[in-house]
């Protein structure tokens, strides 16, 4: 049995499941501080006997070097109160097993990758649009890592013509979760996103950055698939036709246009909903304990 803990910025979900993915338990828990949002994960999960291994899919920044002294912590996140951080580590010394630790995204990313909309393909990107944007990348089924974990919401794309918002992003202006993000769509509109109409000519506006995200993505050279979360990408109809078609004259003739196929799928909506984050630290766990 493998428990999954999905540590997110308003709420956690602790899920208890099979190697396989069958869920046994399920329990939410508010995030407040650390050390009440820790200690009740800690109760939740020692309620559940037999487990063999932890997976914790993460808000960030954290840390995910092993080779660093604070790998497992949760590091310069403006969360109150939760910079410095250490999660994986606590979990650990507590319970005794395996513990897999990455972030929220890329734990979304491995469950589309292995029960979702990208299922049986073993390279992929997963795109989140929702209070931020983020992008979880996996190759040969595991996720991409080096210095750190993607933060490719915050790259600056090139802005279209005519339109001259400042964006919102408290860091960087108008990066692409400065101008696509939940948070950032309210700022312009005034309105949530899930309240404006398909026909709302400026979806073009959000659309075009995460158009730029998925040509950067592609030139990478490894998703097979490119999966859009996240309630703002799953709420608005007209988004991702846009996405498709501006990322379609993005690319214009250049390198093999064949191996992406029919971009309808390319690029298409996750599959599994809320149950993407805690199913993938599922299978953060699952990786530990084939790690050993």
């Amino acid at each position: 049995m493998i428990a999954g803990i999905e540590l997110g910025g308003t709420k956690c979900i602790c899920m208890l499941a099979t190697f396989e993915g069958k869920i046994a338990e399920r329990v939410r828990i508010a995030t407040t501080d650390p050390d009440t949002t820790l200690a009740a994960i800690e109760d939740t999960v020692a309620g559940w006997c037999g487990i063999d291994a932890i997976g914790i899919a993460s808000f960030g920044p954290i840390a995910i070097d092993r080779a660093s002294p604070d790998y497992g912590w949760i590091t310069a996140t403006p969360k109150p109160g939760w910079a410095g951080t250490d999660v994986a580590g606590r979990i650990e010394r507590r319970f005794g097993v395996p513990v897999g630790f990455q972030t929220d995204v890329v734990g979304a990313a491995l469950a589309e990758g292995e029960w979702g909309a990208s299922r049986q393909l073993a390279d992929h990107a997963y795109v989140t649009i929702g209070t931020g944007v983020g992008v979880g990348l996996v190759a040969s089924a595991r996720p991409v890592v080096g210095l750190t974990h993607q933060e490719l919401g915050h790259f600056r794309p090139v802005r279209r013509e005519g339109d001259d918002w400042p964006g919102n992003c408290p860091f960087h202006g108008a990066c692409c979760e400065g101008l696509a993000s939940g948070p950032a769509i309210a700022a312009r509109t005034g309105r949530r996103a899930d309240a404006l109409p398909a026909e709302w000519p400026a979806w073009a506006l959000v659309a075009h950055p995460l158009a730029q995200l998925c040509h950067l993505l592609v030139l990478t050279g490894i998703p097979r698939r490119i999966v859009f979360g996240g309630g703002v990408a799953l709420g608005a109809l007209a988004l991702l036709p846009l996405v498709r078609e501006m990322l379609d004259a993005s690319l214009g003739d250049y390198g093999d246009r064949a191996l992406l196929g029919d971009l309808d799928a390319f690029i298409v909506p996750a599959e599994l909903g809320a149950d993407a984050g805690p199913l993938g630290a599922i299978l953060l766990g699952r990786q530990a304990l084939a790690d050993g």
